[in-house]
């Protein structure tokens, strides 16, 4: 199976860290706690509370596995080695073409993205259309919505 590499800031990796202690520490004895709690209820084949808290468990424990794989093959996001270049980590001012609106985004790995705060994952269309390139460029992105222009105002 190819590892895939996951993008983070610094910021992102030490939230994932911190989500991580917490669900191995305090969630697991949680859930511990609370299946300890249904199989003293008696019997287990007919036991909803029991279900539940197995089923809770089951969620925990795939998401410590996801984390740790994604803390092991994470590659941390360092400043942009090239001044007005596009590249993951870069805060990017768009204006679109037929539109005199700029939108600021920072460019972040999948595992940041959170469009409502303007965070947009390297693997987004628009990412993709604009890494590497330079103020001042107009670059094409293609979307399932089609194809549009954006031009690169600012790369900070």
């Amino acid at each position: 199976m190819k590892e895939k590499e996951y993008f983070l800031t610094s910021e992102g990796y030490l939230e994932l860290e911190e989500e991580l202690n917490h669900l191995k520490t305090d969630k697991r004895d949680e859930v511990l706690k609370s299946l300890k709690e249904a199989r003293s209820l008696g019997d287990l084949s007919e036991n909803a509370e029991y279900d539940a808290a197995r089923d809770e468990q089951a969620k925990l424990e795939a998401r410590i596995k996801e984390l740790e794989y994604i803390i092991e093959h994470a590659t941390i996001i360092e400043e942009a080695s090239e001044e007005g270049v596009v590249n993951i980590g870069s805060t990017v001012s768009l204006e679109y073409e037929g539109d005199d609106d700029v939108e600021e985004y920072r460019i972040v790995g999948s595992q940041e993205a959170d469009p409502f705060n303007n965070k947009i994952s390297n693997e987004s269309p628009i990412a993709k259309a604009i890494l590497n390139k330079k103020v001042g460029e107009v670059v094409e992105v293609s979307s399932p919505d089609g194809v549009y222009k954006v031009k690169i105002v600012k790369v900070a």
